[in-house]
């Protein structure tokens, strides 16, 4: 099994930042995409930002692209976001997922079969 700890959630200030960590540990995997999801009170879960094995191919959500950055450091198993300029409608329990089966990432949940635990993230206004 794989397991997946997500990290450095919190309450900030609109136009804040917070940076988030998932932390990968478990069975030795080949190489795969991570992603980041959030989910929102009442809310679907809705898919963030995603990154390849390699770092070199990033997907963004038009909703947070030029504030928040994924980034990944496969020698430590870990994925970040650096969320920046946070707005009140970021609000959610943010979620890392990590897909086995591909290198690229992909914005579908069901595409990813590894989740952590979730992190909230609380904005205020």
């Amino acid at each position: 099994q794989v397991q997946l700890v997500e990290s450095g959630g919190g309450l900030v200030q609109a136009g804040g930042s917070l940076r988030l960590s998932c932390a990968a540990s478990g069975r030795t995997l080949n190489r795969y995409a991570m992603g980041w999801f959030r989910q929102a009170l009442g809310k679907e879960r809705e898919f963030v930002t995603g990154i390849s094995w390699s770092g070199g191919s990033t997907l963004y959500a038009d909703s947070v692209k030029g504030r928040f950055t994924i980034s990944r450091d496969n020698a430590k198993k870990t994925v970040d976001l650096q969320m920046n300029s946070l707005k009140p409608e970021d609000t959610a329990v943010y979620y890392c997922a990590l897909d086995s089966s591909r290198l690229t990432p992909r914005s579908t949940q069901y595409e990813y079969d590894y989740w952590g635990q979730g992190t909230q993230v609380t904005v205020s206004s």
